[in-house]
């Protein structure tokens, strides 16, 4: 068990919450940034722990936004930047996506070197898509990994789709912080963390009532009708518990300093996502299409991605893709049958 202080970034955010309750449960204490009371209060209702407070912090694109609840809080000796935009129905891809995530991260890190020099890890959340495009992904002759970064530009990015935007706003987000401990060299370690697609329940019964984006994405098999054609989506996921307990190893482990971690636990195909479901929930069985799931090995060309570094640092075994599954499925048919 440790007394340690942690500050955690975005916390009413889908990973942060399941962050939150396993660094409770492990005897850290917590603080979390949001952006309104409002939301602090119904999140700290929602933990209900004494050894959790929040801090408001209402933008991130300002330079010194971070500097007063940091020097107010010289406990922190972790910190942990989960927070990013995560939006698609946007007007301008750099004001609203690219300009929020790049700054966000720059500023956070710029007040914990001025204000906060007791912080020794940082840990900022990433992701898979900050390595390679999903189409790098699909492409036989393409092998992502650790090391690798998604080769669409800013600039590209500007004017692209809104969701090809935020895929580059997480790979510059995150070069934003290598750089700045590369030409700062501040006082504390960095890692930083990159999910797959982010699967599983909520934290809190309160993240049903409008599901996070990835868990809407699994929930909306459910609307499936039997002659119904099922997406035909191939990726790399992890469970959200997985996720949270990466971040924790990611500044627990020495060897995770200065390193990128990818999160993935499986390749999946979206009709795994209707298979599980007709097989656990059986008023489904006659209701969703019938799927055609092809073998795992069939896509062996397919979503190739190298994390074998990743995997000795973390060294757990990752929760499988059916319990994820079941397990957010569950949760919302409870809550929908309660309502």
């Amino acid at each position: 068990m440790s007394s340690q202080t942690v500050f955690i970034t975005g916390a009413t955010g889908y990973i942060a919450q399941h962050i939150i309750i396993q660094l409770l449960n492990k005897g850290y204490h917590v603080i979390g940034q949001v952006r309104s009371s409002s939301k602090g209060d119904a999140l700290a209702k929602d933990v209900n722990n004494k050894n959790f407070s929040y801090e408001v912090v209402e933008v991130f694109e300002k330079e010194g936004s971070f500097d007063a609840v940091l020097a107010k809080h010289p406990e922190v000796s972790i910190f942990l930047h989960t927070a990013s935009p995560a939006t698609f129905s946007v007007e301008d891809n750099e004001r609203d996506i690219l300009i929020p995530a790049v700054d966000g991260t720059k500023n956070v890190l710029k007040s914990i070197k001025k204000v906060a020099p007791q912080i020794k890890r940082v840990v900022v959340t990433s992701s898979i898509v900050a390595a390679a495009t999903f189409a790098e992904l699909e492409d036989p002759t393409y092998v992502g990994g650790e090391d690798s970064w998604l080769s669409t530009t800013y600039e590209e990015a500007k004017t692209a789709d809104s969701a090809v935007a935020y895929t580059v706003s997480k790979k510059y987000a995150e070069l934003a912080a290598w750089d700045f401990v590369k030409q700062e060299t501040p006082k504390f370690k960095l890692t930083t963390v990159l999910p797959g697609y982010v699967f599983g329940p909520q934290a809190f019964e309160s993240g049903l009532k409008n599901l996070n984006l990835t868990a809407a994405f699994v929930a909306n098999a459910l609307q499936l009708k039997r002659e119904d054609t099922i997406p035909a989506v191939i990726s790399l996921s992890a469970d959200v518990r997985d996720i949270a307990k990466a971040h924790i190893l990611a500044f627990e482990k020495e060897d995770a300093v200065d390193k990128r971690i990818a999160v993935y636990s499986t390749r999946f195909q979206y009709s795994e996502f209707v298979d599980i479901i007709r097989r656990n929930f059986k008023e489904y069985d006659a209701k969703l299409p019938v799927t055609e799931t092809l073998p795992a090995d069939h896509f062996d060309n397919f979503v190739k991605f190298d994390d074998s570094k990743s995997r000795k640092i973390l060294d757990f075994e990752y929760i499988k893709l059916e319990k994820t599954i079941v397990d957010l499925i569950a949760q919302v048919l409870a809550y929908q049958n309660k309502a």
